[in-house]
């Protein structure tokens, strides 16, 4: 995706983005944290970020790093094959089709980030690990540009081991992580639609989009989430 495209797509997104969200009922904060939960615990045949951590682990021998490469691989993967089927079709089905791209982005990037997070030695179940799960899908460049307006407290790595959890910065990443997901979302597929009116693309570029923002994420988060001695 050229420079050009990103940015006609960030600005349709930031602009359109709410009015889309009007649009299409079931997108709201609680998606992310619904995706959250179902990506730590498994749903359906889909093993939870723990299990599928684990058997990437033994595939590797014991050998973290390449079992956090591979989480990252297959998850881009995913995203790939998600932002392909969610993105098919006119402007019509826009507003229809961007709950399944949130909802399924969300679930894919909270699984490959959880399984980061488990292999690097952090607790799932521990409320600060989960906030911090839920910010590492800002994205860097986001997280650092919130920390600087005071609408984060700290990056990451940072939340995950503070001396205690806040109940309430739940509801703020809640709300930051859906809207930079709709954004994202409604972003690369309106500029597409728009720009082109040929639906097959709109296909392959979500393929891509998907594909590259969830490598960036995933690559962040194995900076960003240090390897612990100890659980806590």
């Amino acid at each position: 995706m050229s420079g050009t495209t990103k940015k006609v797509a960030a600005a349709v997104g930031t602009t359109l983005a709410p009015k889309l969200v009007d649009l299409a009922p079931g997108v709201s904060s609680n998606v992310v944290q619904t995706a959250l939960h179902r990506a730590i615990a498994g749903v359906g045949p889909l093993p939870g970020a723990a299990a599928a951590a684990e058997k990437q682990l033994e595939e590797q021998r014991g050998n973290r790093s390449r079992a956090v490469r591979e989480v990252i691989e297959n998850h881009v993967a995913y995203a790939s094959a998600n932002g392909f089927a969610t993105n098919l079709g006119g402007l019509v089905a826009t507003a229809f089709m961007l709950p399944a791209n949130v909802t399924g982005l969300a679930l894919i990037e909270c699984r490959m980030v959880a399984g980061i997070a488990h292999l690097r030695g952090y607790d799932l179940d521990d409320p600060r690990v989960r906030a911090a799960i839920l910010v590492t899908l800002l994205g860097e460049e986001r997280v650092n540009r919130q920390i600087r307006r005071k609408k984060l407290p700290a990056p990451p790595m940072a939340i995950a081991t503070a001396p205690v959890h806040d109940p309430d910065l739940d509801r703020i990443v809640a709300a930051e992580v859906t809207g930079e997901l709709i954004a994202r979302v409604a972003g690369k597929r309106l500029a597409t639609v728009v720009g082109r009116r040929v639906p097959i693309v709109g296909g392959v570029v979500g393929a891509g989009v998907d594909g590259w923002d969830s490598f960036k994420v995933g690559r962040y988060a194995a900076r960003e989430l240090l390897p612990r001695a100890a659980r806590q």
